[in-house]
């Protein structure tokens, strides 16, 4: 199975969970006037917007190089990635909102076994969602699906916040709920910056790290011919790179034997993982 293939099933797979969760959070919250499971079915219809816009950046992602991309489609990736920290920042606005208001203004519920059982079922649901996404997501490392990971995960964190509020509210300590919930929103929006700077470097076209220019240059430097090395950027392209090498040779080689030289060099880098092109520029030494 392919990474787009993959991609399209989690996202589909979030999307049937998560409409499922808003559904049945919804019906027993409203029914039990439980603000905390009602904020969290809320919460799900964001986790539903998220697998959307998993599917619809990776669907556009997959398709094959073209005359107008060349290198492909692959930043629409990290374009829907910064969409999903974008809708995360705004969970963590509206959980930060909501656990503020929980402390000021607690309003009674009606306790049911349903609002327990209700939170159990996400917690199990979401831990194996986000144990699931986050070994795709790191094999693959595709940014959409480590976005989704990070939803997920947070999502055991908000449900397991409802179901301390609710316990805890069962005994009239309705302050904890609160607390618990400010304390999510803070990781959330802290994750949703984080996936928002990964994508935000991609598409800035930043160069390749330190450790793997390094690599890319000892490994240059290995073939035989190759005098030393004059440069080595990177152009991220999706998932991929472009890398761009300058090396000198000997002045007195042929074309030919330069030719070959970058030849050689091209394959070697190739070689390496998310390597998409290789364009190397010989100079007399």
């Amino acid at each position: 199975m392919d990474r787009y293939e993959l991609t399209r099933r989690i996202a589909i797979l979030g999307i049937i969970t998560n409409v499922f969760l808003l559904v049945l959070k919804l019906i027993v919250g409203f029914i039990n006037r439980s603000q905390a499971m009602i904020a969290d079915g809320f919460n799900s219809a964001g986790d539903v917007f998220a697998s959307a816009m998993t599917l619809a950046g990776n669907k556009i992602a997959s398709q094959p190089k073209d005359e107008n991309h060349p290198y492909g489609h692959g930043k629409a990736e990290y374009i829907f990635a910064m969409i999903i920290s974008f809708s995360l920042l705004l969970v963590a606005y509206k959980t930060f909102r909501s656990s503020l208001n929980a402390i000021l203004n607690r309003e009674a519920f009606n306790f049911s076994w349903w609002l327990i059982v209700v939170a159990v079922i996400t917690i199990v649901l979401k831990i194996g969602l986000f144990l699931y996404t986050r070994k795709a997501g790191r094999k693959e490392e595709n940014l959409l699906i480590i976005a989704n990971s990070e939803d997920h995960r947070n999502d055991v964190f908000i449900t397991s916040g409802t179901l301390l509020g609710i316990l805890m509210g069962t005994m009239g300590i309705f302050w904890v709920d609160g607390i618990v919930g400010i304390g999510i929103s803070i990781w959330i929006a802290f994750t949703a910056v984080k996936i928002f700077t990964g994508a935000f470097y991609v598409l800035m076209d930043t160069n390749i790290s330190k450790t793997v220019k390094e690599d890319v240059i000892k490994t240059i430097e290995s073939i035989k011919g190759v005098d030393h090395v004059d440069d080595v950027k990177a152009k991220p392209i999706g998932v991929g790179y472009i890398i761009i090498i300058k090396v000198s040779v000997l002045g007195s080689m042929t074309v030919l034997e330069g030719h070959n030289i970058a030849a050689q060099i091209k394959e070697r880098i190739k070689k390496c993982k998310n390597i998409e092109d290789v364009v190397v520029h010989v100079n007399p030494a």
